[in-house]
């Protein structure tokens, strides 16, 4: 689900309609209890929705000024969806 390893938080597994709210408030939790910037990494997410994205940038509005968090590994799909929302220079991506 979301741990915190090595200074990161992961999100692993499928976020869909089921979980979602667990999701978001798991990682809400974990956020406020971190030093911002803080690195999400997505590298063991199953499934790279729109409501994925939605979650984490939910996640964003919840830091100051919504820069708080930067984005790695990002699904394929999920960065075609950020693109085609030209979204890419709202959120903060890493390699």
């Amino acid at each position: 689900m979301i741990e915190l390893s090595n200074q990161e938080l992961c999100v692993s597994g499928k976020i869909d309609f089921s979980n979602a709210k667990q999701y978001y408030q798991k990682g809400l939790q974990l956020i406020r209890q971190q030093q911002l910037p803080l690195v999400v990494n997505l590298a063991q997410l199953e499934h790279g929705s729109t409501l994925a994205l939605a979650v984490l940038v939910q996640w964003l509005r919840q830091t100051p000024e919504a820069k708080g968090l930067q984005f790695k590994a990002v699904p394929e799909k999920m960065m075609k969806i950020i693109q085609a929302c030209h979204l890419q220079d709202d959120l903060q991506l890493i390699a």
